[in-house]
């Protein structure tokens, strides 16, 4: 049954019109509106929807703020991600400092989500990191929809068009680079030719070989195991003989770690290194584009390299993949 009263402030000020709907076997629901006919025809929409088994509670997401409901996705979502959302921490921060984060979860539409865009986009955000605050915000909805009783939220994020990310780096070792690559690094002793001779056999990520412990290698497997992966799965690497020789030559540690050096002290090395054999626009990363066009060039198939690199995906796995059309020549009859 539905009634729609009038509304008065402290003062008996006449301000508006509740509108209240009570049917069995469903929550009472209240709203509030400016005038009688809007009360009314709330009424009648939501009885219509009860009668038809299409109705759904849609007062949790109207009075649930998205900084009220980012504050719930950090202590309950983030704790179960890798590193318990650190990264992730920051967006939800960014977010609820944005105007967006006062409007209720069900106000929140695709222009809201744009003009959001548009700010991170004048503040020179890239498009790789606003559509990661963006993935972050989309799977806040699908979490609110699914587990926090908001199944009336449409998600905002699906109805905009995302940054279009630039094209990925293309860059690969050229002429004689890498023999003056690897006598620039003799400068700074042995920790570092090692390093970029086995990120080029390996296709390994900085933060993976860096990262290594002695009780994860098995050299007479010729493998050693990445516990601790970006994509958050573990994966064993195959090591190939010259990967063998360079962790051979190794002296062991008693931390048991491989290599003892920190990630920013590989890229600030590297990048010294670069510099002294006059090498340009090459980053650390791009060894790692290297070895995975070199493990193709060596006849694997995507999805051996695939084992071998940690993608997920054959599309990311392509970003990484640059094959060389006088290589690829010689293999035509």
């Amino acid at each position: 049954m539905a009634s729609v009263t009038p509304v008065y402030d402290r003062e008996g000020e006449h301000i508006g019109w509740k509108s209240s709907v009570r049917k069995k076997g469903f929550p009472p629901q209240y709203k509030t509106f400016r005038t009688k006919k809007e009360a009314e025809a709330w009424a009648t929409i939501t009885e219509s929807e009860m009668v038809r088994g299409i109705w759904r509670d849609t007062s949790a997401a109207e009075r649930t703020t998205l900084k009220e409901a980012l504050n719930r996705y950090a202590s309950e979502v983030l704790p179960d991600k890798k590193d318990g959302g650190k990264r992730e921490m920051g967006y939800v921060r960014q977010w609820q400092d944005r105007p967006i984060a006062c409007r209720p979860m069900a106000a929140i539409d695709g222009q809201d989500v744009a003009a959001s865009i548009k700010e991170m986009e004048g503040e020179g955000k890239s498009p790789n990191t606003i559509r990661l605050h963006l993935a972050l915000l989309s799977h806040l909805y699908k979490v609110a929809r699914s587990e926090w009783r908001m199944s009336s939220l449409i998600n905002p994020v699906e109805t905009v068009r995302k940054p279009k990310l630039p094209k990925g780096r293309a860059r690969r070792l050229q002429g004689n680079e890498e023999s003056a690559l690897m006598y620039a690094a003799k400068e700074y002793g042995a920790t570092m030719p090692s390093i970029i001779r086995f990120a080029i056999e390996t296709a390994m990520r900085r933060a993976e070989i860096v990262g290594m412990l002695w009780e994860h290698v098995d050299l007479r497997g010729r493998v050693v195991l990445v516990p601790d992966t970006k994509n958050g799965d573990p994966r064993r690497v195959p090591l190939s003989s010259a990967a063998v020789q360079v962790l051979d030559a190794l002296p062991r540690r008693l931390d048991g770690q491989v290599w003892g050096v920190q990630p920013d002290t590989v890229t600030q090395a590297f990048e010294r290194i670069c510099a002294r054999a006059k090498i340009y626009g090459l980053t650390f990363h791009d060894l790692r584009h290297e070895a995975t066009s070199r493990l193709f060039e060596k006849n694997l198939n995507p999805m051996q390299v695939a084992a071998i690199t940690g993608h997920k995906t054959l599309q990311m796995l392509k970003r990484y993949t640059h094959l060389r059309a006088e290589d690829l020549a010689r293999l035509l009859c």
